[in-house]
């Protein structure tokens, strides 16, 4: 690929643990990059990933399709237009049952935790994509069953908890031992809206409640499903071709990915811990230009 000059992006699918080595190699080859989330192992190696594309010229962008996907941006809108009033609390989970204790996500060195870097990422990223804000302080309880030889290495479960500036509260929950679990509701002053799912790759449904009076009004808005890959791979093109910032650009991995080091320091010390709020103080503070919306 190095020498193919029709290959001008890479997109990174390994286990976690690879994604900085094969980023870095990447950008010094002169390609850019599209990199699977989560970004990498530690906030450390996501640095490491933007200044080698900063060196090479090369865009850096993180795959987060749930920021591309329709319906979660028609959730988005009604956050930020209030659409049902201010909002409140939101909560989430996203669990599944993993299997055979020999797959890469049960190597730490390969997947960089259990559940939450690989499923409760999801919760955490929507969240901050709904809101744009950054949280402040997060607290974290995690769990692995003893004698389960798929924990021995990473964490089964783990519940965590957002405060943002703004005074919105959010929960979570990301487990390895539950039945599929793919949801996510906002709970705002006259109603609430959410997906159920929200993370698969089909199949995605959005769901939503408003009292008017006396009388609770429940609706399914339903937007075309579209392929949730084509629409982040079609804006990495836009953005190479165009010379933009992807909207989810390296920043942006690893904001998550110092949010997620503070969950795991909360679960060990069993204390909530501050975060230093982003420069700039305004929304999407690490997030390029957003996609266009196709008419």
């Amino acid at each position: 690929m190095k020498d193919n000059p029709d290959v001008q992006v890479i997109y990174i699918v390994l286990p976690n643990g690879m994604h900085a080595e094969y980023t870095v190699r990447g950008a010094k080859a002169g390609k850019h990059i599209l990199c699977e989330k989560p970004m990498a192992n530690s906030a450390a190696e996501c640095e490491q990933m933007i200044a080698a594309c900063a060196e090479a010229g090369k865009k850096l962008m993180i795959a987060y399709r749930i920021q591309y996907e329709p319906n979660n941006r028609l959730m988005q809108k009604w956050v930020r237009e209030k659409k049902f009033g201010a909002v409140k609390v939101i909560e989430g989970s996203n669990g599944q049952d993993q299997g055979d204790p020999r797959q890469w996500r049960q190597n730490k060195r390969l997947a960089g935790g259990g559940a939450l870097p690989d499923v409760g990422l999801y919760c955490l990223n929507t969240f901050r994509f709904l809101l744009g804000e950054e949280p402040e302080e997060v607290f974290a309880m995690s769990h692995s069953t003893p004698g389960d030889p798929r924990f021995a290495e990473v964490e089964e479960t783990m519940i965590f908890q957002l405060r943002f500036p703004g005074g919105v509260l959010a929960s979570a929950m990301t487990s390895y031992a539950t039945h599929r679990t793919q949801r996510y509701r906002v709970n705002a002053e006259d109603g609430w809206f959410g997906m159920d799912p929200a993370f698969a790759y089909k199949g995605l449904d959005a769901e939503a409640a408003h009292a008017e009076g006396t009388i609770e009004h429940k609706e399914h808005p339903k937007i075309e499903a579209k392929d949730q890959f084509a629409l982040e791979l079609d804006h990495m093109a836009g953005c190479v071709l165009e010379n933009k910032k992807p909207y989810t650009p390296g920043e942006e991995g690893l904001q998550d990915q110092r949010i997620m080091e503070a969950l795991y320091a909360s679960a060990a010390s069993g204390k909530p811990v501050k975060l230093n709020a982003p420069a700039g103080g305004k929304l999407d503070v690490f997030r390029g230009e957003a996609p266009k919306e196709e008419a």
